[in-house]
């Protein structure tokens, strides 16, 4: 009698873990870099909201961020950096025009100045709409470092910055940076995005 249960019981058993198998997760492959990298350096409109940690040689400062990208113009709001409430930044190519806290419009190059002066350094706008991707800018050469197995960027280095990334996330269906770290002589960046809007 003692048997027969303990046979009942195993049979019950293994009829329970094989009705618990879960089924296998497919992963995509991704595509050839070579593909992904064309794909992301034509992508016009993206949005993200996100912090930035800057330091300089001189002074640092956390700000957050958010980024709304339209065809060739960046439209930055900078909230917080050095004490002086929000900052909005449009860029497209070398124009660059900025609205300080305070209401204060300013073009070209007292926009230029302004910013370095602001954030300790001259940002690479017209790149880093490229490199927040995690492309290099197509309009200049670069050197790549690359995850094979993931077929994206580890770093890159272009226009005298090196540029790590740390974390991705699966944003539809692609892969986006949400950490990457900057880095030009005793400036160091670190961006890190929250929210991926595509």
């Amino acid at each position: 009698m003692r048997s027969r249960v303990l046979r009942v019981g195993a049979a019950v058993l293994l009829c329970v873990l094989a009705g618990c198998r879960t089924a296998p997760v497919f992963f995509p492959v991704p595509a050839p870099w070579e593909v992904r990298r064309s794909q992301l350096q034509a992508r016009e409109h993206f949005d993200l909201g996100g912090r930035v940690a800057v330091a300089t040689a001189h002074e640092g400062f956390n700000a957050s961020l958010h980024w709304e990208q339209q065809g060739v113009r960046s439209q930055l709001t900078l909230e917080g950096p050095l004490g002086t409430g929000a900052v909005q930044i449009s860029a497209s190519g070398n124009e660059l025009a900025i609205v300080t806290a305070r209401g204060q419009h300013l073009d070209s190059a007292a926009a230029h100045a302004d910013l370095a002066t602001r954030l300790g350094f001259d940002p690479p706008l017209a790149s880093l709409r490229y490199w927040i991707l995690g492309v290099p800018d197509p309009a200049q050469p670069a050197a790549e470092e690359l995850d094979e197995r993931q077929q994206r960027l580890q770093a890159l280095t272009q226009a005298g910055w090196h540029i790590d990334y740390s974390l991705y996330v699966a944003v539809g269906g692609e892969s986006l940076p949400a950490r990457l770290t900057l880095r030009r002589d005793a400036v160091r960046v670190r961006l890190l995005v929250d929210d991926w809007q595509l």
